[in-house]
């Protein structure tokens, strides 16, 4: 067969309540999930198997296992040779390695005829959201994810400062462990007002570990018509929400010239 081309978008957490833990540590999560269009590329063949990473921000990116989309590959039980272009950064709260890993899991579906064992969930919380790659409720330790279908677009800048966030220390550094969950989801008209009633728990953990992320947001927060500022995932990649997609793309302007990585976009 030919090889495939897969799209990995990068995942945004809405929301990320975190409501308790289990005997064996995994926290228990309850996540409005959605997917921008901006992420990495990927062709995936039966092949020899080899991975090249090429790309903006290729730097640093390992060829080897610890790479997540080779452990995909063995997950699927397949041989295959992986080229990655890296779009978006590494270790940043938006799922690049689960979204990778999740798109050569759909690839290698394709190819092989063969399901994607336990969705993915061997490779880590976020693959099988990623297995989505469109709005969804995530929940549990990431083995639930129930799509929400009629979510409306929202127009976001997606905000990485440069730096990594451990997410062990992020979990660690959490106040409490047994949050409250997330609200009943809204009505479409009611979206922004319903988000800015929930929360991301990890984002103090994390702004003390990372302060310039209390940074970023405040950025944010500051540039023209944002309606809502939030860290997505463990960090430090953060999110402004706003009414249009030129109001986002000024905003994005204005955010560039701080030296981060920046990207204006649609999230669905």
């Amino acid at each position: 067969m030919p090889p495939i081309k897969v799209f990995a978008p990068a995942k945004v957490n809405l929301t990320l309540h975190v409501t308790g833990q289990r005997a064996d540590g995994y926290h228990l999560l309850d996540s409005l999930v959605v997917f921008a269009d901006v992420g990495d590329r990927l062709l995936v063949s039966l092949d020899e198997p080899v991975l090249t990473v090429s790309g903006p921000l290729a730097e640093g990116v390992p060829t080897d296992r610890r790479n997540l989309v080779l452990r995909a590959a063995e997950l699927m039980g397949a041989s295959a040779r992986i080229s990655l272009e890296k779009h978006l950064p590494a270790a940043a709260g938006i799922g690049g390695g689960s979204s990778d890993a999740a798109a050569v899991l759909r690839a290698l579906q394709q190819l092989t005829g063969r399901a994607a064992p336990d969705a993915g969930l061997a490779l880590g919380a976020d693959v099988p959201v990623c297995m989505v790659a469109g709005a969804a409720v995530m929940r549990g330790i990431g083995e639930i994810v129930e799509p929400v279908p009629n979510l409306p677009a929202l127009h976001a800048v997606l905000v990485n400062p440069r730096v990594e966030v451990p997410t062990g220390a992020v979990f660690k550094g959490l106040a409490r462990k047994d949050n409250p969950p997330m609200e009943p989801l809204p009505a479409p008209g009611d979206l922004i007002a319903w988000l800015r009633r929930q929360r991301n728990d990890l984002e103090p953990p994390a702004c003390k570990a990372q302060p310039v992320i209390a940074q970023v947001l405040q950025a944010l927060e500051q540039t023209a018509d944002c309606q809502l500022a939030r860290m997505s995932g463990s960090g430090a990649t953060c999110f402004g929400l706003y009414p249009d997609a030129g109001a986002a793309q000024r905003a994005a302007a204005v955010l560039a010239d701080l030296g981060w990585w920046v990207e204006a976009t649609q999230l669905s």
